[in-house]
């Protein structure tokens, strides 16, 4: 029980305490991730016997710090003098002239330093910052786990031998970083929005954790237009957050969803932050997308839904990101303004050329379509590739029910 409300408050308030303790540091991110982890197995020990304080972040905090300066006391040549341990120990309430409010957000910048490729960039702030692990992190970039671990070594590894100074960088700046925070905002909430392990097929925390600071980052950077894009994109999606599974947990297709569940204040708040993007006339792939959310959000029900409009626009996304998932999508609202033969054609082609092998909407996108034709033997092949390389239990309960409503065995489906 006790390591069940541990491991909630370190998924609720772990990235926030992490990131004041790397500031502390000066960019050393192992101590303050060696504090940290310190300072649970500490509260696993205490609040046994003692009970669970009433301000647990806090005393987390206390208890990381003063490890932390016991590490650096040690590791000496990383401290300097008396005054930076002095710095380390001081309370949390220091005032900061950077103009960043918030410990997170002004590490994620840190994070996209220039002189670090951008998926070393993005692996470690989602690592360090957004307390996403290894396998999260690997799922995001579609590659093997040891890839992403070696990437997040060679990434800390670089920051120490290159001495890459991690200071708040002034803000004329911030645009050369601002692609890459952006990104990693973005992974973070869309591993909330469809998780990658565990029993829901959301993880709420991530979801708030992105909105919040895509707001934040809104609030400090009011003319770039990405910024807005990238918000309104969030809420708009997370507006659908409890009609996309029924009481049981179970996934609930779009366009089954019951509507009346959907947020219409997250709903009229992205929608006004899309209409300020627009209106400054500089386009991005953020607002393609938020404004392909839009039109799903604007839909009275699933008939209304302008397919039309949502292909040309993931037409106009392919341009300005021709990725292979995008192009997936694309071809997905193709067959549903122009029927399921077109889009099984474009999927066909994307599969042939192996980029999306281990994706396992691939294959459930080609299963829906070959359902829809009536081509159930083809469909449920598909279905069962899917479902054997589905992570997330609730995605794969949902596949399963698929397969299931042909008739198919269930059996059959981890051939």
């Amino acid at each position: 029980m006790l390591g069940r409300v541990i491991d909630e408050i370190a998924r609720r308030e772990g990235p926030r305490i992490l990131a004041g303790l790397i500031r502390r540091t000066g960019g050393h991110f192992d101590l303050a991730e060696e504090a940290l982890q310190d300072a649970f197995e500490k509260a696993l020990s205490n609040w046994q016997s003692e009970g669970i304080p009433d301000r647990p972040a806090a005393w987390l905090t206390t208890v990381a710090r003063n490890r932390l300066i016991d590490l650096l006391r040690r590791a000496w040549h990383a401290v300097g003098d008396d005054a930076f341990l002095e710095q380390v120990a001081a309370p949390e309430a220091q005032s900061h002239d950077d103009g960043f409010p918030d410990d997170r957000l002004r590490l994620l910048f840190t994070c996209c330093h220039p002189a670090l490729a951008v998926p070393a960039q993005t692996a470690l702030a989602l690592r360090t910052l957004c307390g996403l692990s290894t396998r999260e992190i690997a799922r995001a970039f579609l590659e093997t786990e040891a890839a992403t671990a070696q990437r997040i070594v060679r990434a800390k590894k670089k920051i120490a031998l290159a001495r890459i100074p991690y200071e708040i960088p002034p803000r004329e700046a911030l645009p050369e970083r601002l692609a890459s925070v952006l990104s990693v905002i973005y992974l973070v909430f869309s591993e909330g929005y469809a998780a990658s392990a565990g029993d829901s097929i959301v993880r709420t925390d991530l979801c708030e954790e992105a909105i919040g600071l895509g707001r934040l980052l809104a609030s400090l950077l009011p003319g770039e237009p990405e910024v807005l894009g990238l918000t309104a994109l969030m809420l708009l999606h997370d507006s659908r957050r409890e009609a996309r599974s029924d009481a049981q947990g179970r996934i609930v297709a779009l366009e089954d969803q019951d509507r009346a569940q959907w947020n219409r204040t997250r709903i009229a708040e992205g929608l006004a932050m899309l209409d300020k993007a627009i209106a400054m006339r500089r386009r991005g792939s953020y607002q393609v997308q938020a404004a392909i959310a839009a039109l799903h959000a604007k839909a009275a029900g699933a008939a209304d839904t302008d397919w039309r409009q949502i292909a040309a626009l993931y037409r106009a996304l392919l341009d300005l990101l021709p990725t292979p998932v995008v192009e997936l999508n694309a071809a997905a609202a193709l067959a549903m303004a122009e029927g399921p033969s077109e889009g099984l054609a474009w999927i066909e082609r994307i599969e042939a050329r192996g980029e999306l092998a281990d994706y396992h909407l691939l294959p459930a996108a080609k299963a829906d379509l070959l359902r829809r034709s009536g081509r159930n033997a083809e469909a449920a092949v598909n279905y069962r590739r899917a479902i054997a390389l589905v992570s997330n239990p609730a995605e794969r309960a949902f596949l399963e029910s698929r397969l299931r409503a042909m008739n198919v065995p269930l059996e059959c489906a981890s051939r």
